[in-house]
């Protein structure tokens, strides 16, 4: 089977934000995805190059951005469609947030969205697809060459805790603290064909792989493989899936700096004739889990051998080897934010100091909307005043 990979002029990016509507009333999500997107139709009705999307449940619009050459004009780009999302949710009594699950609606009250290709995932699949009312933000980084494709999906597996780490938020579902850093991790990661990527020796391999699942009828089309990071043939990029959903645009841009970054100095690596890290697979299934549980506090696996080291030192370590090749790119700013999760701490962290400091679920989706509208982190500080 040949997969025509449509090579990108360089690390051209894309960014999927997936956003909560909600009830101001009542912090719950409202299932009104159909209405908004019927009010944005210069948004919303242009087929593959709509900038506004609806998702698998009527919960959640898509904010999707064109085709971009740096982090600020993705970010901008992001800006204004959730602004303009914003101006026709508020009369209808809705807000807009972004969290990987909603701390206290329950799945079951979720409603499917319009769209066929959904139905018939339910159909499939049943339980586990019919209780993703999860959110994420998927990040597309362009490849010049196919060959260079597998590699580098190979490589961005050993950075899964990574990406989840830093932008888990999603702690709690459907009213009770999981004790995970990212229960949408867990929930998202039961589809069959989700979870961390296969490791292959190259396109061809991958071309082969996908022909035999093709032919075994584990799926109806590639685009079928929700892997966590995957090859996306049609666009020519690697795709980043493993961020859980981003609070902030701020935080958004430190994700999408952190994607281009890296796959930019993968290209670079295999342009001098390196060989790529391919990390083994127990050791990146491993590692995705401890950042699901612990978030940034995990312990992750540092090589084959089973060595260990703090994600945090890790994280820190890899935006410092990253800052030469995100000033180049014109991304440095973006990239610093790193620090300041690290330092104010990562969605999951803000949203148990407000529970910590007696706040009540609702002042988490609080915090949560006002982290968007005002592009910053509630602090602990402002914990249990979230609300007012």
């Amino acid at each position: 089977m040949a997969i025509v990979f449509n090579p990108s002029r360089g690390a051209t990016l894309g960014v999927e934000w997936e956003l909560q509507l909600v009830d101001v009333a009542t912090r719950h999500l409202r299932q009104d995805a159909r209405e908004v997107l019927a009010a944005l139709p210069s948004l919303s009705a242009a087929g593959q190059d709509a900038k506004l999307r609806h998702e698998i449940m009527e919960s959640t619009v898509e904010a999707v951005t064109d085709i971009c050459e740096t982090v600020a004009e993705a970010q901008r780009d992001l800006a204004a469609t959730v602004d303009a999302l914003r101006a026709v949710a508020a009369p209808r009594g809705m807000a807009v947030a972004c969290t990987g699950t909603h701390p206290i609606s329950d799945w079951r009250d979720a409603e499917l969205s319009p769209l066929q290709r959904y139905s018939d995932l339910v159909e499939r699949v049943r339980w586990p697809a019919r209780r993703i009312q999860t959110f994420g933000v998927h990040v597309h980084v362009g490849v010049t060459d196919p060959a260079k494709a597998i590699p580098i999906v190979n490589a961005l597996a050993g950075y899964l805790p990574h990406f989840l780490a830093l932008t888990a938020s999603s702690p709690f579902w459907s009213g009770d603290d999981t004790g995970l850093a990212s229960t949408r991790a867990v929930v998202f990661g039961q589809l069959p064909t989700a979870g961390p990527p296969h490791l292959l020796d190259d396109w061809a391999a991958f071309e082969d792989y996908m022909d035999t699942l093709l032919r075994a009828g584990t799926i109806r089309s590639i685009k079928e493989v929700w892997w966590d990071v995957r090859p996306h043939p049609e666009f020519g990029t690697v795709e980043i899936r493993m961020f859980d959903g981003i609070p902030t645009l701020r935080e958004v841009g430190m994700a999408t700096a952190l994607c281009q970054s890296l796959v930019t100095l993968f290209e670079q690596q295999l342009d001098r004739g390196y060989t790529l890290p391919r990390p083994a697979a127990w050791v990146v299934r491993d590692n995705k889990w401890r950042a699901t549980r612990y978030g940034l506090d995990a312990i992750v696996i540092t090589d084959d051998s089973g060595h260990t080291a703090p994600l945090r030192d890790e994280v820190y370590e890899l935006v410092a080897e990253l800052e030469p090749v995100a000033a180049r790119l014109g991304c440095a700013d973006e990239l610093k934010v790193a620090g300041e999760v690290l330092e104010h701490g990562a969605p999951y962290e803000r949203q148990r100091a407000i529970r910590a400091g007696g706040g009540t679920l609702e002042d988490v989706v609080d915090a949560a909307i006002l982290e968007l509208a005002e592009d910053r982190f509630v602090t602990r500080g402002e914990a249990g005043r979230a609300g007012n």
